[in-house]
């Protein structure tokens, strides 16, 4: 396979076509749950660490987007939480004791519905936010590579990883290591787990607004922020969820 532009486009058509029509039945049941907790007054929180907090961003304060929905990222620790910025870094994620912090510090009701994202599924922080998230009662959706997570070892002490506690696991169909062009001496480039992921996101709202359209309900949909009404639109709706909905930064 060559590096080019071109091939890379082959790749992640084939890729978003295959997840497309593979995790079809899993989009469907994940809009049930978040439908189901939007009727009851929920809210949608959204969590991914690295590359992943993709997904969060994508879920939540987007333009045709949810209003109900809140990001969580590891950086709540510092913006709502008073940590030092430092205690920031790329392994933050495999401490499992920061899930505990992060869970306390978002605005969490009963009858939210959580969307966490990681490609490998396995660092210790989303592994132990996910066991959390259902010894609380939460429904909760997980968007993960099969093939990547089914190919390591947990940093969990349980030994598990994020698929085992969701009720429903949408594969994002990335292969192990992410990237999908081989180099000739080793590695690869042209990583596609943020664009599948994004496409599983927009498909499950979509779903998640036809079945509120079905039942005769409003639903409570973003308007781009830079057209004009956009502003005044969002806020009368953001306003029912007062203290209940953060976009950080």
């Amino acid at each position: 396979m060559t590096v080019s532009a071109e091939a890379y486009l082959a790749v992640v058509t084939e890729t978003m076509a295959r997840v497309a029509a593979g995790q079809r039945e899993a989009v469907g049941r994940a809009a049930d749950l978040i439908a189901e907790a939007l009727r009851a007054d929920g809210v949608v929180h959204a969590f991914g660490t690295g590359h992943s907090e993709a997904l969060a961003m994508e879920i939540a304060g987007r333009a045709g987007g949810l209003v109900p929905t809140n990001r969580i990222a590891l950086r709540d620790l510092v913006l709502y939480g008073g940590e030092p910025a430092d205690v920031l870094g790329p392994k933050l994620e495999r401490d499992p004791a920061v899930a505990h912090r992060l869970y306390e510090l978002a605005p969490v009701r009963p009858r939210d519905v959580f969307v966490l994202a990681s490609n490998s599924g396995v660092n210790g922080a989303m592994v132990e936010f996910a066991s959390l998230v259902k010894e609380r009662g939460h429904a909760l959706v997980a968007i993960t590579s099969a093939e990547h997570s089914g190919r390591m070892t947990s940093r969990h002490p349980s030994g598990r990883k994020l698929a085992d506690f969701a009720d429903v696991v949408l594969d994002n169909g990335a292969p192990y290591g992410d990237a999908t062009l081989p180099l000739p001496d080793g590695g690869a480039v042209g990583a596609v787990s943020s664009i599948t992921a994004a496409l599983l996101a927009q498909q499950i709202v979509a779903e998640v607004v036809a079945r509120l359209l079905a039942a005769g309900e409003r639903p409570p949909v973003y308007l781009s922020a830079n057209i004009t009404g956009g502003d005044e639109h969002n806020a009368e709706l953001e306003a029912r969820y007062a203290g209940r909905i953060r976009r950080g930064a």
